[in-house]
Parts: C-alpha cells; sequence; structure tokens
C-alpha cells in the first residue's frame, strides 16, 4: 500500500466522519512555510484544528501517537498564524486529533480524540 494513498484515503475518510459528528469543515490542508493543518472545522461555537494519523498497522503503534510534543508544538504555532492572519480573538480553539488504521477492506477504527491537547502558551 502506498503511503501517499493512504495518507489521501485517510484524510478523506476522516472529513466524511467530523461532519458526521457534527463539525462543519471550513479548510483543508492550510498551507504556510511552517507547515501544514489538515483540516479547519467548527464544532458548535468552538474552533477546531484537527490532524490526521492514519496507519495500515499497529506495527509503530497506534495512529494518534504520531502526534508527538514537537508536532503538537508545530501545529500549535500553525494555529496561532491562521488566527492572526484571519483576525480571529476571543474565539474558543479547541485541537483534536482523528487516529484512522485502515485494513485490508477499508478503515477498521476511526477514532475522534476531542482536545487531545493544548497549546503550550497563548495562541494570540
Amino acid at each position: 500500500m502506498n503511503f501517499l494513498s493512504l495518507g489521501k484515503r485517510g484524510e478523506a475518510q476522516a472529513l466524511r466522519y467530523l461532519a458526521g459528528q457534527g463539525y462543519r469543515i471550513l479548510e483543508r490542508n492550510v498551507r504556510s512555510r511552517m507547515g501544514e493543518i489538515d483540516c479547519v472545522a467548527r464544532d458548535g461555537g468552538i474552533l477546531c484544528f484537527v490532524e490526521i494519523k492514519s496507519r495500515s498497522s499497529l506495527r509503530f503503534g497506534f495512529p494518534e501517537e504520531a502526534v508527538t510534543l514537537k508536532k503538537q508544538w508545530r501545529i500549535a504555532r500553525l494555529a496561532s498564524s491562521y488566527l492572526k492572519r484571519r483576525g480571529l480573538k476571543n474565539l474558543p480553539v479547541r485541537f483534536d486529533v482523528v487516529s484512522i488504521l485502515e485494513g485490508p477492506a477499508g478503515p477498521c477504527r476511526i477514532r475522534l480524540i476531542k482536545g487531545a491537547f493544548e497549546a503550550q502558551g497563548p495562541l494570540l
């Protein structure tokens, strides 16, 4: 299985799952020179920055375990930049992770972790 196709399939599955959970997808693959935010969505009145991780086996652990402290820090920096560029202040923000473990016939497990981590320090 090709790594890129696994990631793209996982992302599509995650976006459908989030929409089914009531999230309103605002943007996906928000890129800047610092990196990429997989998904920006609204969950009620909360702006969510969502990291999507897919794996085809548990050989290297669960997908969500790939969201290391370094990755969390990078996502928080990207979120802060996103908020500044769009002039969004005093908006409740949350960092979520969607973990997809895919089997030979499709996703075996999709797990949404709301509030998976918090930014260290203020976002703006």
